[in-house]
């Protein structure tokens, strides 16, 4: 049985040092690999297939709501990319050029897309001419390329996945709506299916998307106590809608501008799954994202009908997203290694079980043991994925709430950020410069003004003017 732990043995405990556990267990549980391009990563089958479940529900969300999928070229030319001055200047330092085709060099050097918002605008200057042409509600699912000089798995790469939508509007209040819904949307994707508690809000303007008039976020805590931006969605009002020339023909006969929004979420959600949920034995996917919700395995499965049993108790649970191990692995190494997967339920059967008419289900989020009869293994699966999801979404929000904290004075405020990792709640005058030093005293950055405002004091944290807003501040990925 030694050799059964190696899998576990080799995951470094989180409160030893979390950068490294995190690290150990993308690895381990085999959701990536590093690659010969540096800042890269290959997405493994068990990783990729957690991204194709987000895809996948978000998929279905988006176009409940009217979105259509689209694809837009991965290069810009640089004359494109100039139109928006502001958008520009917040992406040049992460821009990859293009400057040869085959051996020739360019007449005009191309990026390799960061985001694709000079792209679709370019596109809906020729492709809306009328309000009938309105509101355009389109998404696209591909990758971007930034250079980021600090690199690690999921949450930050070079190259990453994501969907990006893009819509465009004839009025400023419907690109208002647009954009807090599909923030609501990305907020009830995390809590319901993730089982991942955010607190919803806007970004300050220092925050704000590039070219944006307002970024709404919602914003995750992880084990550690780091706050991580989990999706963000963009009020762009008509600002590229005159660079680029955007104009509509409205009912009056009049020529307007368009109004626009842009949001996204990308594999970083990955991370999130893992650093909210994950132990010190490996993953712990909540069932309604777990690429493997149970994992049948046969205890001295080369004795006689053994296997065969596993093999109907698949059929029997063919409406979850079932296996069998059938490989010729240790009982106890396919336990840790089904636990190092994160697979939400696990199912043993063996001769004495098969004799007893029952099998053992063992929940990987408490390691609970419960033992069933076989004629109700179906309906107690289905309500045991239930209770899994929904306990392992009260869990993240209980560790949210007991690391979330208040401070009325600076003093408190930066002790708190010391010594106690997790959000701290304050009040905000509104000045940048205010927002900037506690950057620089504490480490700590706005993650968000909650939509949800609450008045902990009159006066700012920082200067003691008067105060504007609450806000949720936190040292952050």
């Amino acid at each position: 049985m030694a050799n059964d732990k190696k899998l576990v043995e080799a995951i470094t405990s989180m409160d030893v040092d979390f950068a490294q556990w995190y690290t150990d267990v993308v690895k381990k549980a085999e959701l990536i690999d590093y690659s010969s391009v540096k800042g890269c990563m290959v997405i493994k089958p068990a990783g990729y297939a957690i991204w194709e479940n987000i895809q996948k529900e978000l998929d279905r969300r988006f176009k409940e709501t009217g979105v259509e999928n689209v694809y837009m070229p991965m290069f810009i030319p640089e004359s494109l990319l100039q139109k928006e001055k502001d958008h520009v200047e917040g992406f040049a330092p992460e821009v990859a050029w293009v400057t040869h085709g085959g051996l020739e060099p360019l007449q005009e050097r191309m990026c390799v897309r960061p985001t694709s918002e000079t792209l679709f605008c370019d596109f809906y200057a020729r492709d809306i001419q009328s309000h009938r042409d309105l509101p355009k509600l389109y998404n696209q699912w591909c990758s971007v390329v930034r250079w980021e000089k600090t690199t690690r798995p999921f949450l930050r790469s070079r190259e990453f996945l994501w969907q990006e939508g893009h819509t465009a509007h004839a009025t400023a209040e419907e690109a208002e709506e647009r954009t807090e819904m599909m923030l609501n949307l990305y907020a009830d994707f995390c809590e319901e299916v993730l089982a991942m508690p955010v607190i919803r809000g806007r970004k300050t303007d220092k925050e704000k998307f590039a070219g944006a008039e307002a970024t709404y976020t919602i914003e995750a805590l992880m084990h550690d106590g780091k706050a991580l931006q989990s999706g963000t969605s963009h009020n762009f009002g008509d600002g590229f809608a005159k660079a680029f020339d955007i104009q509509y023909t409205d009912k009056d006969n009049t020529l307007k501008y368009v109004h626009q929004t842009s949001w996204g979420m990308t594999t970083r959600l990955i991370g999130a799954i893992i650093m909210v949920h994950g132990d010190d034995n490996g993953l712990v996917l909540p069932p309604r994202i777990a690429p493997t919700q149970v994992i049948v395995i046969p205890i001295q499965q080369r004795k006689e009908g053994v296997m065969e049993k596993a093999m109907e108790l698949k059929e029997t649970l063919s409406n979850f997203r079932v296996k069998v191990d059938d490989s010729d692995k240790s009982p106890g190494w396919k336990f840790s290694e089904c636990e190092m997967r994160g697979i939400p339920l696990r199912v043993e059967i063996g001769p004495k079980d098969i004799e007893a008419g029952q099998a053992v289900l063992v929940r990987r989020d408490t390691h609970e043991k419960i033992t069933v009869a076989l004629e109700e293994l179906e309906s107690k699966v289905g309500e045991l994925l239930e209770t899994i999801q929904k306990e392992m979404f009260e869990r993240a929000r209980a560790h949210r709430d007991a690391h979330t904290y208040e401070a009325v004075d600076f003093e408190t405020f930066q002790k708190t950020v010391e010594e106690k990792p997790g959000f701290v709640k304050a009040m905000w005058c509104g000045c940048q410069e205010c927002e900037d030093k506690i950057k620089e005293l504490t480490g700590a950055t706005s993650r968000c003004m909650p939509f949800k405002q609450e008045k902990l004091a009159d006066t700012c944290i920082c200067c003691g003017k008067p105060a504007t807003k609450m806000v949720y501040w936190g040292r952050a990925y």
